[in-house]
C-alpha cells in the first residue's frame, strides 16, 4: 500500500491493486451520489440560471450537514441566505471532484497518472470521503486511537480503516504539494 509519489519526471502517480482501485471507484459513485443536487424545478428562471437554490435548508444529514456547513453557525438568517446562494455550486463542484476521480481510474491501470488539473480534484474527493465517513463512524481527535483497536465483529471496523486508508493518501498527496527543502 502505497500512497502517492512523483516520477522523475515530476508526474503524480498512485499506485494501487485491484482491490484499492475498486474500493476508489465505490467511494467516488458513493460521494457522486451523496452530493448530487437535487434536480428542482425553480419558479424563478433566473435564480435557475445562477445556480440559487430557494429551497435549500440546512442538511438533516450529519455526513451532509459536515461536508456543507452552516457559513453563519450564530445567525440562522444568514446562514440560510447564504446557503441558497452557495449551496448549489457547491454541490456540483464536489460532484466534479469525484466524477474527475472516476475518470482518472476508468482510464488508469495499477499505476493511476494524475495530470495537473486532477490533482485539486484528489484532494477535494479525499477530502469529501473521508469527511463523511468520518462522520458516519463518529470518529474525533479525542477516539481516534479508540477506534484503532475495534474488534473486527464492530461495523465500524472495515470504515475506520477505509478512513485511515484515505487519510493517509490524502497526507502523501499533500506532502507532494509542499516545497521541498
Amino acid at each position: 500500500m502505497g500512497g502517492f509519489s512523483k516520477t522523475i519526471t515530476g508526474r503524480v502517480v498512485l499506485r494501487v491493486d485491484e482491490v484499492e482501485k475498486g474500493l476508489l471507484v465505490s467511494l467516488a459513485d458513493q460521494v457522486c451520489e451523496f452530493v448530487s443536487p437535487e434536480p428542482r424545478e425553480s419558479a424563478d428562471p433566473l435564480a435557475a440560471i445562477v445556480g440559487i437554490d430557494m429551497e435549500a435548508e440546512f442538511p438533516d444529514d450529519p455526513a451532509m450537514a459536515r461536508l456543507f456547513p452552516d457559513a453563519y453557525p450564530d445567525d440562522p438568517e444568514a446562514a440560510l441566505d447564504f446557503r441558497r446562494f452557495t449551496q448549489r455550486s457547491l454541490q456540483e463542484n464536489k460532484l466534479a471532484h469525484a466524477r474527475t476521480v472516476l475518470q482518472t481510474l476508468s482510464k488508469s491501470g495499477e499505476k493511476i497518472t494524475l495530470g495537473a488539473g486532477d490533482v485539486p480534484s484528489w484532494l477535494g474527493f479525499l477530502n469529501d470521503a473521508r469527511l463523511a465517513i468520518g462522520t458516519r463512524i463518529e470518529i474525533t481527535e479525542e477516539n481516534h486511537e479508540e477506534l484503532a483497536d475495534l474488534p473486527e465483529d464492530d461495523p465500524r471496523h472495515g470504515m475506520f480503516h477505509v478512513y485511515d486508508w484515505l487519510t493517509y493518501l490524502q497526507e502523501s498527496l499533500v506532502q507532494l504539494l509542499l516545497p521541498q527543502k
